[in-house]
């Protein structure tokens, strides 16, 4: 007993005595980036990770889901990831507050968390620089580094921008545990952009022997892990766009700038259980069967020459039947004027380069909105399902830079590139070759692909604009194939259902954390679509 009392009095003389100096004591979940990065390899190591962490919560389910379904690209009638609720007519709300936070706090905090890793990875080379550089095996490899930390903080911001309206700034030079203030998705893109510049900027010659760069089976040079960054450029600048009139306003020259520098062939990645490349709902969930995902004629029912889409789009939205064929000569469609011919010619795609895209489902229809229901389903990426979850995904598509490439040149008035890009991908796919003056000349008819509501009461079609057939190609070639891939163009072309929401709020977490207030988003109350361009 008394050998414990002077114990304890032993133990308090200690703790006493290590009072006096509290600043030596070591909190150990404290950012110490001195700490976690005391090994260059695990700078060099989180570095090169670091674009494949951003892209797979781009990947992310719920996100990607609800975004197919507000833009149409996708329809479901299920409330798994929430899909139903986002893409019902009329649209609801993003709430965001205690009881009901549906901001989806997992792709925001992902992001912010990411950016600020690399960010405190980048901190630390560039500190270990100072004192002895190189710090890795050479200056051409830490020159690499700099350049990959530069791209995936720009990435994480980039993502953000897009995604939320607004997100915290976070650069390579503040303090490890710094707090930043909430920046408008404006600013928040701008500095992605300005760590993408600063990406280029590393990827200089001098770095060239500390190149390739490896994303799973997939080597990138130095030339085409510019052409990556420069493609992203253009995807971010165009697509950050809210309204109409934000994306007019766009710097459309630096958008055809990086789009002609951008890939000049599809960036293709090995995706799989062992190779760190998540596959997403793309490639999985959405072709488990029809209640999952299937396509709505709203839009690609702009395939249509029958006169079945017209007879959709004048009847009323509670009362449309989806039974309908789309017959079309675009080939991303299966051809043939019979539903069994369809489904004859609706073949297992091998690969994302073969026709068709769209099938004619053989199974069982599925019940669900009037106005979502249709005999078809997108099954360009079903391959990889039908191999296990593993084989070549199409991480970045040139169809993509190209039409981007179109839209910027169609707006600063060069007609002959924007044709010569938009032609290409129209006559691979059977359409013939569209030629004008002017974004606002109508293609050739009567058999013209897209046919879109037409003036004045939109319940029936004409011949598209070379800008509607430039919007056709764009959705055709990119559905499916990354988050957001129709929502972000529709918003700036203003093509979403009136009320979708713009954007997401900052999540009630990172509300919380900055002591301001919750809000909700779309619905018809804040950052909502107004009526666009086919009134619906």
């Amino acid at each position: 007993m008394t050998t414990r009392v002077k114990l304890v009095a032993a133990g308090l003389v200690l703790v006493v005595g290590a009072c006096r100096e509290p600043l030596t004591a070591i909190n150990p979940n404290n950012p110490d980036v001195e700490r976690v990065f005391r090994q260059p390899a695990s700078i060099e190591q989180t570095l090169a990770t670091g674009y494949q962490q951003c892209r797979n919560t781009e990947k992310g389910t719920d996100m990607t889901a609800q975004m197919a379904t507000m833009s149409l690209e996708s329809y479901s009638q299920l409330g798994n990831f929430n899909m139903g609720l986002r893409g019902a007519i009329p649209r609801s709300p993003i709430l965001n507050n205690k009881s009901a936070q549906q901001s989806l706090n997992g792709n925001f905090g992902a992001w912010s968390r990411q950016g600020r890793l690399q960010a405190n990875a980048l901190k630390q080379l560039d500190a270990l620089r100072a004192a002895n550089s190189p710090v890795l095996a050479s200056e051409a490899r830490d020159l690499k580094a700099r350049a990959q930390g530069f791209f995936n903080i720009g990435c994480n911001l980039g993502w953000l921008a897009m995604a939320f309206d607004s997100a915290g700034i976070i650069d390579h030079i503040m303090a490890s545990d710094f707090v930043p203030e909430l920046s408008g998705y404006t600013d928040v893109m701008n500095a992605a952009l300005a760590m993408m510049d600063s990406a280029l900027a590393m990827a200089s010659p001098a770095s060239e022997a500390g190149f390739p760069i490896l994303l799973s089976a997939t080597s990138l040079s130095r030339a085409d892990f510019v052409k990556l960054v420069r493609s992203y450029k253009a995807r971010f600048r165009a697509g950050v766009a809210r309204t109409p009139a934000e994306r007019a306003a766009v710097n459309w020259a630096e958008v055809a700038a990086d789009a002609d520098a951008g890939l000049t062939a599809d960036l293709v990645v090995t995706i799989g259980a062992t190779s760190g490349w998540t596959i997403g709902v793309q490639t999985s969930t959405f072709y488990q069967d029809a209640a999952w995902s299937q396509i709505t004629p709203f839009i690609f029912g702009f395939a249509d020459q029958s006169g079945g889409y017209d007879t959709w789009l004048s009847t009323p939205i509670t009362q449309r039947n989806g039974a309908f064929l789309i017959v079309t000569p675009d080939l991303r469609f299966p051809q043939g004027s019979t539903r069994p011919a369809q489904i004859a010619a609706s073949p297992e795609p091998g690969n994302h380069t073969g026709f068709p895209y769209m099938k004619n489902r053989s199974g069982p229809d599925s019940p669900g909105d009037p106005w979502g229901t249709s005999y078809y389903e997108h099954h360009r990426l079903k391959y990889i399902r039908n191999n296990s979850s593993t084989g070549p995904y199409p991480e970045f598509l040139k169809s993509e830079v190209d039409l981007l490439g179109a839209e910027a040149y169609l707006r600063l008035g060069d007609m002959t590139k924007a044709l010569s890009r938009i032609n290409t991908w129209r006559t691979r796919a059977g359409l013939p070759a569209i030629s004008g003056a002017s974004m606002n000349d109508v293609i050739a008819g009567p058999n013209c692909v897209p046919r879109v509501p037409a003036a004045p009461n939109y319940t029936t079609t004409a011949c598209g604009t070379i800008f509607e057939a430039m919007k056709w190609e764009k959705r055709m070639e990119q559905a499916y194939n990354y988050m957001g891939a129709w929502f972000f163009d529709a918003r700036g072309w203003g093509d979403l259902v009136q009320d979708t929401p713009l954007h997401y709020p900052v999540p009630v977490p990172e509300l919380d954390a900055r002591l301001k207030g919750y809000y909700n988003l779309g619905g018809g109350g804040d950052a909502s679509a107004a009526l666009g361009t086919y009134r619906w």
